[in-house]
């Protein structure tokens, strides 16, 4: 196994990469976040090389932009499980499986509505802009442990490539009327009980989204309608360097739009030569293009060599996530 990966340096960078995410965090924190070291002192180092091992191997497995679909939804749904056991572990039978005990609402509107609620900015937030500066949109392909509920949803067997009518008119409506109400809530100092009840019916509301619309269009509409997250995602993901481009050998095959989820590429969008605003850079239009002409950008890099740097940088976040993400 050493010897395959040595032979294959990108999924070794992304191994070196996870591990130097986690190394400080093993040597610096007190109380310790690794969750094995919480059980065992010093199996926090053994975690390190499984979940960079992890980093390395789903690379290496999602450098074909073929398995970039099948990969994706796997190494997603496991951060969700992931995240999701711990919590019940920790809200039922261990307290070390929660990063502090003290509890957050884990829909992942609240990383917008939390700062503009009690008027300060959170972690979470600081860690979610982090991570749109250094790869863009990946919170939303990669990295949230809602996503990969609704990615699941829009995978039918069957593809479907029916047009979502309206779709910007809906994208700005929603997350209007989510802001205004968090807002309202604020000014009138609506007590903490209820926005967390609140918070808890728009978390339910996007779960039976993915469940019926999400389903029906094999489209991620909760992701690329529904979430305030989302939107700010569409936007901010400016900030980072990457890019997802068309290059003018396209031929409008279409065959991308029945591929992407996210509805970023629409006809209108491939006639432009540029994906969409709703586009998370998940990559796996690239493989449905018979011309090759999808493809990722970095300044000073070619095209492989922008996706090999985009591979890295977030599937090394993806895992540490895995062994950091914890309310």
């Amino acid at each position: 196994m050493f010897r395959y990966f040595l032979s294959q340096k990108v999924p070794v960078l992304s191994f070196l990469l996870t591990a130097a995410i986690l190394v400080p965090v093993q040597l610096m924190m007190d109380p310790p976040m690794l969750l094995a070291e919480r059980f065992l002192a010093g199996s926090g180092w053994v975690e390190i090389f499984i979940i960079a091992l992890y980093a390395g191997w789903i690379t290496n497995r999602m450098q074909d932009p073929a398995a970039v679909e099948k990969w994706r939804r796997i190494s997603w749904l496991v951060f969700s499980v992931v995240f999701f056991s711990q919590m019940i572990l920790g809200l039922t039978m261990e307290s070390r499986f929660l990063m502090t005990g003290k509890l957050h609402l884990p829909v992942p509107a609240m990383i917008i509505a939390g700062p503009v609620y009690r008027g300060q900015i959170s972690f979470m937030t600081i860690l979610f802009l982090s991570t749109v500066v250094l790869t863009g949109p990946s919170w939303c392909s990669h990295l949230c442990y809602f996503g990969a509920i609704d990615n699941w949803a829009a995978s039918g067997l069957k593809l479907r490539n029916k047009p979502v009518k309206n779709l910007y008119r809906w994208k700005y409506t929603l997350f209007a009327l989510f802001m205004i109400v968090v807002i309202i809530f604020r000014c009138l100092g609506i007590s903490h009980m209820a926005a967390t009840l609140s918070g808890i019916l728009f978390g339910i509301a996007g779960l039976l989204i993915m469940l019926t619309f999400s389903r029906k269009y094999n489209k991620m509409i909760h992701c690329t309608l529904y979430c305030p997250v989302g939107f700010m995602v569409n936007y901010l993901k400016y900030l980072s360097p990457f890019r997802m481009l068309i290059d003018p050998s396209c031929n409008s095959c279409m065959a991308c739009t029945l591929k992407c989820k996210y509805i970023a590429l629409t006809p209108a969008d491939i006639k432009r030569l540029k994906p969409g605003l709703t586009c998370t850079f998940c990559g796996e239009c690239i493989s449905a293009c018979h011309k090759q002409a999808i493809h990722y950008r970095f300044p000073g890099l070619k095209a492989r060599a922008a996706r090999d740097l985009y591979l890295i940088l977030t599937i090394s976040l993806h895992a540490s996530f895995i062994a950091l993400g914890r309310i």
